[in-house]
């Protein structure tokens, strides 16, 4: 998994509230369990007209010119609801969003997100509507997200800092994933087995 330390991109604005992962990424494409091909059916049901890959609907933010390299998603409140579904992270990262800023995200998107190397950033409704405003009104907007300091930095230099657990802020330094984390404690777990096998050895004792 790629590690997350610091990342300065465009950000896209998406105005809406309660997105849920079947609008994310909707159910017609979750037909494998693969984590590639995912990028074209991201928003989907809102980014073609008549559900036909070959017609982008203009209206449609992701559609716009000026947020055609956008690396940051700046959504409404909770996002990412409904399903558990995986596939959403993994539609938006292959799509190129690395970081997501909203005033909250749906509890198992939220933890799907730093498994698949996406920070969600949780900062509260006014510095959001601020931030709205802001990417409408300047082309090119960018920000920047520093996972170590736990902040985001606008182009005017303000610094809006956001809260994070420690475990998942070490783990996305690192780049790691659950079970990558786990493994990262492989001697660990081998003492103590050993230990076991010591203290317990009838635990180990094969049956026959």
């Amino acid at each position: 998994m790629e590690a997350f330390t610091t990342h300065t991109g465009i950000v896209m604005p998406l105005d809406r509230v309660n997105v849920n992962t079947d609008e994310i990424i909707p159910a017609r494409y979750l037909k494998s369990i693969k984590r590639t091909g995912f990028a074209k059916g991201l928003f989907s049901n809102w980014r073609y007209l008549g559900g036909d890959e070959n017609t982008p609907n203009p209206d449609f933010v992701l559609n716009l010119p000026r947020y055609q390299s956008a690396s940051i998603l700046l959504a409404g409140d909770n996002f990412g609801c409904g399903s558990s579904r995986e596939h959403a992270p993994w539609a938006l990262l292959q799509y190129g969003f690395r970081c997501l800023i909203a005033p909250s995200f749906a509890d198992i998107f939220y933890n799907n997100c730093f498994n698949n190397s996406i920070l969600p950033v949780t900062l509260d409704e006014a510095a959001v509507r601020e931030l709205f405003a802001e990417v409408e009104a300047s082309e090119g907007y960018t920000l920047t997200v520093n996972l170590a300091a736990q902040t985001v930095t606008t182009p005017t230099q303000r610094v809006l800092h956001f809260d994070l657990d420690s475990f998942r802020r070490e783990a996305l330094l690192k780049g790691l994933d659950n079970v990558g984390w786990t493994l990262s404690h492989g001697d660990e777990i081998a003492a103590y087995e050993e230990r076991r096998r010591q203290e317990a050895p009838w635990l180990f004792a094969s049956s026959r």
